[in-house]
C-alpha cells in the first residue's frame, strides 16, 4: 500500500511521503514501429547510456528508398517537466503525423522528469541529446538514419508546453556554447510551439 499523501497534484500526479511518485497521465507507452496509417517508421536509440536516456527517431518510409536529405526537427515533449515521455502514445501519434505530412525526419527527445530530477535536469539532458544529434553532421555518427537522411542545413527545435520551454532554452544555449560539430546550425531556424514559461 502507498504511504500518506504529501502533495496531490491531480490530475497530473500524486507525491507520497515515502517519496513515491504516482503519475496519473502520460503512462501509455508505445513501442517504436512502422505505422501503416502514416507510412512512417520509428526506432529508439540511446543518446545517454549511463542514464538510459533515449530518443525516438521518425522517418518517412519512402525516404529510405531514395538518396534524399530531409529537414530535421528535434522535438521536446511536454508534460510540465513531470509527466509523459517521448514514448507516450500522444507524442508518438503526433510525430508520426508530423513526419508524414511535412516529409521530414524527427528526433523526439526523452529526458529525466521532475520532481525526482528537478529542472534544469530536463534542459541538461536535452542539451546532451542535441550534442548527440550534432555528432552526425559529418555523416559518421552512430545512427544511420541521421547520417544518411538528415539535412543539417535545415534544423528546427520544437516542442509543446514544457517542451517549448526546452526548445527555447536550447536555442539560447546554442548561441552561448557554439557546437564545434555544428557550424552550419548557425543558419538554421529555431521553432517552438506553445508556452515558453
Amino acid at each position: 500500500p502507498l504511504s500518506e499523501i504529501a502533495h496531490d497534484f491531480s490530475p497530473m500526479m500524486i507525491i507520497y511521503k515515502d517519496g513515491t511518485i504516482e503519475r496519473l497521465v502520460g503512462n501509455d507507452i508505445v513501442p517504436p514501429s512502422f505505422d501503416p496509417k502514416t507510412n512512417v517508421d520509428s526506432r529508439d536509440v540511446l543518446y545517454l547510456p549511463e542514464n538510459t536516456l533515449s530518443a525516438r527517431l521518425y522517418i518517412p518510409k519512402n525516404t529510405k528508398d531514395q538518396n534524399q536529405k530531409l529537414l530535421l526537427v528535434v522535438y521536446f515533449h511536454g508534460g510540465g517537466f513531470c509527466v509523459h515521455t517521448a514514448c507516450s502514445s500522444t507524442y508518438n501519434n503526433y510525430l508520426n503525423n508530423l513526419v508524414s505530412e511535412a516529409n521530414i525526419i524527427a528526433v523526439s527527445v526523452d529526458y529525466r522528469r521532475a520532481p525526482k530530477n528537478p529542472v534544469p535536469c530536463a534542459h541538461d539532458d536535452s542539451w546532451t541529446a542535441i550534442k548527440w544529434v550534432a555528432s552526425h553532421v559529418d555523416g559518421d555518427g552512430p545512427e544511420d538514419w541521421l547520417n544518411h537522411y538528415a539535412d543539417f542545413q535545415r534544423v528546427f527545435f520544437a516542442g509543446d508546453s514544457s517542451g517549448a520551454n526546452i526548445a527555447h532554452h536550447m536555442g539560447v544555449r546554442h548561441c552561448q556554447e557554439i557546437l564545434d560539430d555544428w557550424d552550419c546550425f548557425n543558419s538554421s531556424i529555431l521553432l517552438g510551439q506553445g508556452s515558453y514559461s
